[in-house]
């Protein structure tokens, strides 16, 4: 119980802080997008039917900004102001991205920068030692550097690519920070406690917009997941970075197992962006090009609404660190756990969406049965969904 108010008191400030801001904040942002047309626009390869504002990511950034320099004052976190610095780059060329459509060369140029900015300006964002994972230990300067940047903006597209349904990005970003704020309080990492908590409170009421709302609706935009993908990036790196600390309790027995460990967290965005990119080089197109082959399109087209999608699309992610969970506790080896991940993700990513385009190519006709089967078992915006909506709607 002294463990979980120690943790309780160091998160819960910033959550509530970034949870406050960002509650005053959207629906001001809400009538700025609407009164510019800031709005993402329905087209072929958009889910939905009209437009909706998309400067999401701009709350969300001011939550979480308000909540580090509140939580400032009472608990000591200006170390994160290089990563603010990063966010802030992000939040940049997303906002730019939302409103005027940048090339991809130059979304990529920004990133690798913010990258940059966190290996050689942050505290701690360098994966500099594997630990023995695979027989790899310490990297040399010339090694770590290239693939720490490699690793942030992976992340960071990977983050960007999976927002396509209401509540996606969003919901992967709340389960991903609350993992990594228990394992940073473990860690001792007060600040990066702090960041997690502050980014939870302000995705928790976007959230709940996003995916209940009506005229409250907003989409968190690319400037909501380059900056979401940056945070999640800055986390990998640093628990992995830091998780040698003496006197750390987490992954004490195998070190090494950080890294099988991180890759379950964020194992659907990184796998299922590596199936599209792979096949859409494979077809002879740019990685690069937008389609509707992710995960979470395969879901839309079964039948099932963009919460259900949502719900499902987590509860795969979570398999895979439920996975990682029990060949760790079974005493597998660092890499024995790495090659259950990339089994598992692999499994339920790229496996699971040719098993069902290859029931639609050789059962079109059952396939159409079933997707109108699920699609008339989804939930109605009615009942208790249409309650919440207006209780949102209002707030």
């Amino acid at each position: 119980m002294e463990t979980l108010s120690e943790y309780l008191k160091i998160g819960f400030l910033p959550f509530i802080i970034s949870l406050v801001a960002v509650w005053i904040l959207h629906p001001q942002i809400i009538k700025v997008a609407l009164l510019k047309e800031i709005v993402d626009t329905p087209n072929a390869r958009k889910l939905q039917k009209e437009p909706v504002p998309i400067l999401g990511g701009v709350a969300v950034f001011f939550g979480i900004f308000m909540s580090l320099m509140f939580s400032n004052i009472v608990i000591e976190c200006s170390e994160l102001f290089i990563l603010l610095t990063a966010m802030l780059l992000m939040l940049y060329i997303g906002a730019i991205d939302d409103v005027l459509d940048i090339s991809p060369q130059a979304r990529l140029a920004a990133q690798i920068g913010a990258a940059l900015v966190l290996v050689y300006l942050g505290n701690g964002y360098v994966v500099a030692d594997l630990m023995g994972l695979f027989g790899i230990g310490a990297l040399p300067e010339w090694a770590a550097v290239p693939l720490s940047v490699f690793a942030i903006v992976g992340i960071i597209n990977a983050t960007n690519l999976i927002d396509g349904v209401d509540g996606l990005s969003s919901g992967f970003g709340m389960m991903a920070c609350l993992i990594f704020s228990v394992v940073f309080f473990n860690l001792d990492d007060v600040p990066m406690v702090v960041l997690s908590a502050a980014t939870l409170g302000a995705l928790l009421l976007f959230f709940l917009h996003n995916v209940f709302g009506k005229s409250s609706k907003m989409f968190i935009g690319d400037s909501g997941t380059l900056t979401l993908g940056i945070i999640m990036a800055a986390g990998v790196t640093r628990i992995i970075s830091q998780v040698q600390t003496p006197g750390a309790a987490l992954f004490e027995r195998e070190w090494a197992s950080v890294i099988p460990f991180t890759l379950a967290v964020l194992a659907i965005p990184v796998f299922d962006t590596v199936r599209v990119m792979l096949t859409r080089m494979l077809h002879h197109k740019s990685p690069f090009h937008p389609d509707k082959t992710h995960l979470h399109h395969m879901f839309i087209d079964l039948g099932f609404s963009h919460v259900i999608t949502t719900v499902c699309v987590l509860t795969l992610n979570t398999l895979v660190i439920g996975m990682w969970t029990l060949s760790y506790y079974a005493g597998l080896t660092p890499d024995a756990q790495t090659i259950v991940v990339v089994a598992t993700a692999t499994l339920v990513t790229a496996g699971l969406y040719q098993g069902v385009e290859l029931f639609k190519r050789r059962y079109p006709e059952r396939y159409a049965r079933t997707a109108e089967r699920i699609r008339r078992s989804q939930p109605k915006r009615d009942g208790w969904m249409l309650v919440a909506q207006r209780i949102i709607d209002r707030i």
